[in-house]
């Protein structure tokens, strides 16, 4: 069985005091839902007041990126020895990271293989934009983010690896995916490429989240579908009541 997860992406968004009062306020709540494995992602900045916050918790902390070297002349950059000392995992390859800063699968799969020497649990986004889901390219697309994204990486460590599935022309744009369509994306598409790298068992292992437009009132959709094992979150990370209840949905599915 696949544990589910459910993680909060929070973008560029909150101060180290608007962050502390969020998660002060989440913790209880959070606590409470238990078969469920919880993340934050908070921007860089909040991550050591937002580690000290968690220590009593069962709730991990991520970072929402980090750089593949793990030290050197790369101005506003972030080591994974820097990641290592807060958090226990990273998103890698979001698609806003690859459309406004220039990340491809080959500086995707850097970030990776550094996050598989600190020992990090990578979370890695793979989506196809609106034109190409519409040009029916999505198989193509995302078959083609795994196999680069994740190329040489060690079979013992694959298990670790998270791959969250979103659809960039679903992410902050309110038109979420189907369940039905963003499982057979998942289980045709996603899984068959793991499998490809990994072998059959080591893919069906290996967890696939849905990301884009995910809220408290579609989560069980989601959630409820076989190949789906739980979400990456991003508006709805923000707001206590809604990220509780959809977490609460991946518990009860």
């Amino acid at each position: 069985m696949r544990r589910p997860l459910v993680a909060g992406n929070w973008k560029m968004n909150k101060t180290v005091a608007e962050a502390r009062e969020l998660v002060s306020s989440m913790v209880p709540k959070l606590n409470e839902v238990k078969d469920v494995e919880k993340v934050l992602c908070p921007p860089f900045v909040s991550l050591p007041a937002i580690s000290d916050l968690l220590k009593a918790s069962d709730i991990g902390l991520g970072a929402q990126n980090m750089y593949w070297e793990e030290k050197g002349a790369f101005t506003g950059e972030v080591s994974p020895a820097m990641v290592k000392e807060f958090c226990q995992y990273v998103i890698l390859g979001h698609s806003e990271r690859r459309t406004y800063f220039g990340e491809t699968d080959e500086t995707v799969n850097k970030r990776l293989r550094a996050a598989q020497k600190f020992d990090l649990t990578p979370i890695v986004c793979v989506g196809e934009t609106l034109q190409q889901y519409e040009s029916k390219q999505t198989n193509e697309v995302v078959s083609r983010q795994i196999k680069f994204g994740l190329a040489d990486i060690d079979s013992a460590f694959a298990p670790r690896i998270v791959v969250a599935y979103e659809p960039v022309w679903a992410i902050g744009t309110g038109k979420a995916s189907s369940g039905p369509n963003a499982n057979d994306v998942v289980g045709k598409v996603i899984r068959r490429a793991l499998s490809e790298l990994f072998g059959d068992k080591t893919a069906q292992a290996i967890r696939v989240l849905y990301g884009g437009s995910v809220t408290a009132s579609n989560a069980a959709e989601f959630f409820g579908q076989s190949e789906i094992d739980g979400a990456l979150v991003g508006g709805a990370s923000l707001k206590m009541d809604e990220f509780t209840a959809i977490t609460k949905a991946a518990c009860k599915s």
